[in-house]
């Protein structure tokens, strides 16, 4: 069985922070993959466009990798786990953006969705910091333009 952990997180603000991801993905516990990014800062990034990325990406991966295990995926935002679920409404234009794109990708797989608490979700949380630290460093070390 495939095990995927998601997080993600916008700092120093939220919204219009730094928006950066991290997932993993086990096979019957076993580490197998494990992904980080960032997908942008300014307007338009909340902690949902980088928790939605987040499962993206990870949805993306298994696509890509041929994977046909049954999937669980296992994350600590309560948004994300509810609409994937379908037990909440789709408000906002991310959530409209992101479902059908994450749905479309895990079409015909066996997949769960699981809410967790943030203690259990450790590795996906230290993941999207590691990219924000990452992303800040890059930028630091580019001259700003006068």
């Amino acid at each position: 069985m495939i095990t995927v952990h998601f997080d993600g997180l916008c700092h120093p603000r939220n919204p219009g922070g730094v928006a950066a991801y991290g997932y993993l993905i086990r096979r019957d516990g076993e580490l197998i993959h494990q992904g980080l990014g960032v997908v942008g800062e300014g307007e338009g990034m909340t902690n949902n466009v980088a928790e939605y990325e987040a499962l993206k990406a990870a949805a993306q991966w298994l696509k890509d990798s041929g994977i046909e295990d049954r999937v669980t995926v296992k994350g600590d935002s309560l948004l994300v786990i509810k609409q994937m679920k379908g037990e909440w409404k789709v408000r906002s234009a991310t959530s409209r953006r992101y479902l059908p794109e994450i749905r479309t990708l895990l079409t015909g797989r066996d997949v769960s969705f699981v809410w967790i608490n943030r203690e259990e979700n450790q590795e996906a949380d230290e993941l999207s910091r590691e990219a924000y630290r990452r992303y800040k460093k890059k930028t630091r070390s580019i001259p700003e333009k006068r």
